[in-house]
């Protein structure tokens, strides 16, 4: 599959990944603990947010343990995908492409935006492999690869919207959705585009997003699209 087929192919996988906040199912309670063991109420707006995400536990490719939800997108600007280390078709050049648009954001990875490349293969990808995958593309402190039990991997991967209806399709991983989810947690904005789209074009979509963001031009509009 080349280039052009791969991002026609993307626009259909977006539409699942647009529903993500209304379809997600609402499982934590209304009462959180703080570190002195006292009980905080959320507001409505606070659990909507917090019911939108599973909050898994995860590695990072560094060693790090951390919660999905409460400590790498909460109150946070993130852009998510998902690869695997052997994967030889299309990982290579989604994880290429989004080194350029961590390059188009400057200094602002690891400050005010974040990057997530999760692993679709847990059971393979060790933390020396997710290590040294990120070594090779030369990712900044501000990107981390992501592993976890293969159950809470399937449940984030889903939750989040990086699924076929199709159940063959959806289990075979060389079919995976190539795309890039991107948003302002605390501002409930979401968005996505295949990986492959220009970095340029991306980033501007995601400067739209932040407050007095000004909407990308209709040729960006339509590079989104497919570029084809």
């Amino acid at each position: 599959m080349n280039k052009r087929e791969f991002i026609k192919s993307m626009a259909g996988a977006s539409v699942g990944l647009a529903t993500l906040g209304l379809s997600a199912a609402s499982m934590a309670t209304n009462v959180q603990p703080n570190n002195d063991t006292e009980v905080k109420t959320l507001s409505k707006s606070e659990q909507r947010r917090r019911d939108r995400f599973p909050n898994v536990v995860l590695l990072t490719h560094e060693g790090e343990r951390m919660r999905f939800y409460d400590d790498l997108i909460k109150d946070k600007a993130v852009f998510i995908n998902f690869m695997y280390a052997r994967c030889g078709d299309i990982c290579p050049g989604m994880t290429a492409n989004l080194k350029r648009l961590e390059n188009e954001f400057g200094g602002r990875v690891g400050r005010a935006i974040f990057m997530y490349s999760s692993t679709l293969e847990p059971e393979h990808d060790t933390l020396p492999m997710l290590k040294a995958y990120a070594e090779n593309f030369g990712v900044g402190p501000g990107w981390k690869f992501l592993t976890g039990t293969k159950d809470d991997i399937e449940l984030l991967r889903k939750r989040l919207g990086f699924s076929y209806s199709d159940p063959v399709r959806d289990q075979n991983k060389t079919e995976h959705t190539g795309m890039v989810k991107y948003g302002i947690e605390r501002l409930e904005r979401w968005g996505a585009s295949p990986a492959l789209a220009n970095p340029r074009d991306i980033a501007q979509y995601f400067y739209w997003m932040e407050p007095n963001g000004e909407r990308p031009n209709h040729a960006v509009a339509k590079n989104i699209r497919g570029n084809a």
